[in-house]
């Protein structure tokens, strides 16, 4: 790559928007200040500056806080000024600048706090690339749930923005410390773990002490602007999970035809805590998706497909990869895909790959024992039935099908049996 596209990606653009903006609903009036930080340079000098840039080096972009009005809209009411998280960082806030923030940058925070807001009561993680979550897991140390998190999809993480529930401690900056990573959000950093994370200097390192109190957000909306190519705007109602535990399930029964079907075997206990921990990360998935997850992590997520059963395969078709790719750096310390290069240059015995991947077919990526998340319904059991041949043993989706009755019968066939509930409520993401 020549000198002057790597300076494309490290050029700061500046942008031409206004440091105050109104919107009015009727009588109701929000007021916003654009966010700017003070940044003291190498050479001395303080600047003032706002986000880097936005989705792309060569698009204008800014950031905006609420800092007067409210608004109620439908008998909801939106947070209120003062309350800020990604809008609301201050300079000290930013604990470690590494390179100046872009919109990307943000909006992965945003979308991560947006999943984990729901995980706050244990030490949770969520790794997100391009405002996707790539992996996500709750253990019983923050460490641990990192090292999950991060195990979910390595390839993925690697220059990824991670989101975390608890404090950070000196195990878990270790860990963080030994990958490339564009940003690390929590609600606070331990003693000495700023250094420790400082041997990443492009890293930027994000304090967001309201990490804490997410919980709070959860009824809360948000107004959710579309901007269309003609200047208009499709204005939203924020989305809302109302699955937030084993009482918002229900069962997955359907009539057809003056016939009741019914799913027969329920899940176990941590069958449901899967289902609802799932359901968080499908908060903050872009739609059409599927994920699978087992015992409180993800092991392979499909996103923004068009066709159900598509993305159900891609889910699976990840799984497999990135398992191939733990085994093989577990084994042998080197990515899945550099074992294959050696090989190709004489340098490695091919025996190594072929072991690797018998051992991925045989465990079926970690699949078996996991459970289905699909954040709308299956118009057709295909869809469901891509989980069951992994060996999946439980599944959670919308329901209101016209054809549930086929995907519980799958269910039902399935040997061992899979339990499946319905949430009652889609989780689209666009």
């Amino acid at each position: 790559m020549s000198k002057d596209l790597k300076k494309m990606y490290t050029n700061i653009l500046g942008d031409s928007f206004p440091m105050t903006m109104t919107i009015s609903f009727g009588d109701q009036m929000l007021v916003y200040k654009k966010r700017t930080w003070k940044i003291a340079m190498d050479d001395g000098t303080v600047e003032e500056r706002g986000i880097r840039y936005g989705e792309n080096p060569d698009q204008e972009a800014a950031l905006y806080e609420l800092i007067n009005g409210n608004l109620t809209l439908g008998g909801c009411t939106f947070i209120e000024p003062g309350k800020g998280l990604v809008s609301g960082i201050t300079v000290e806030d930013m604990l470690q600048v590494g390179k100046h923030p872009g919109k990307i940058n943000l909006t992965d925070i945003d979308n991560g706090l947006n999943i984990i807001k729901y995980m706050v009561d244990r030490p949770a993680a969520v790794i997100l690339k391009h405002n996707n979550p790539c992996g996500c897991a709750v253990s019983d140390s923050l460490a641990d749930a990192y090292n999950k998190a991060n195990r979910c999809d390595r390839i993925a993480a690697f220059g990824g923005a991670v989101i975390m529930s608890k404090a950070v401690d000196k195990a878990t900056a270790e860990l963080m410390s030994q990958n490339y990573l564009e940003v690390v959000c929590a609600p606070d950093f331990e003693e000495g773990t700023l250094e420790i994370l400082a041997q990443r200097k492009n890293l930027r390192v994000i304090k967001m002490p309201r990490i804490d109190r997410l919980a709070e957000y959860e009824k809360y909306r948000f107004v959710d602007f579309k901007s269309l190519i003609d200047g208009g705007l499709i204005a939203q109602q924020s989305a809302v999970n109302s699955i937030r535990s084993a009482a918002d399930l229900k069962d997955a029964v359907t009539t057809a035809k003056g016939v009741e079907y019914r799913c027969q075997r329920q899940p176990t206990a941590q069958e449901i805590d899967d289902m609802l921990f799932g359901w968080a990360v499908e908060h903050g998935v872009t739609s059409n998706s599927v994920i699978y997850v087992k015992n409180g992590v993800t092991v392979g997520i499909g996103t923004g497909e068009q066709d159900r059963v598509g993305v159900a395969e891609i889910a699976v078709h990840k799984a497999y990869i990135k398992y191939a790719d733990i085994l093989c750096f577990d084994k042998f310390g080197i990515p899945y895909a550099d074992m294959a290069l050696e090989i190709e240059q004489g340098k490695r015995d091919k025996a190594d790959k072929e072991a690797i991947d018998v051992q991925t077919k045989e465990d079926r990526a970690g699949l078996p024992g996991s459970c289905m998340i699909s954040d709308a319904f299956f118009p057709y059991r295909d869809g469901a039935d891509v989980g069951i041949r992994e060996g999946v043993t439980s599944i959670l989706q919308a329901g209101g099908s016209m054809r549930d009755f086929e995907t519980i019968q799958a269910c039902n066939e399935a040997n061992p049996q899979v339990a499946m509930k319905f949430t009652g409520q889609r989780s689209f993401k666009h």
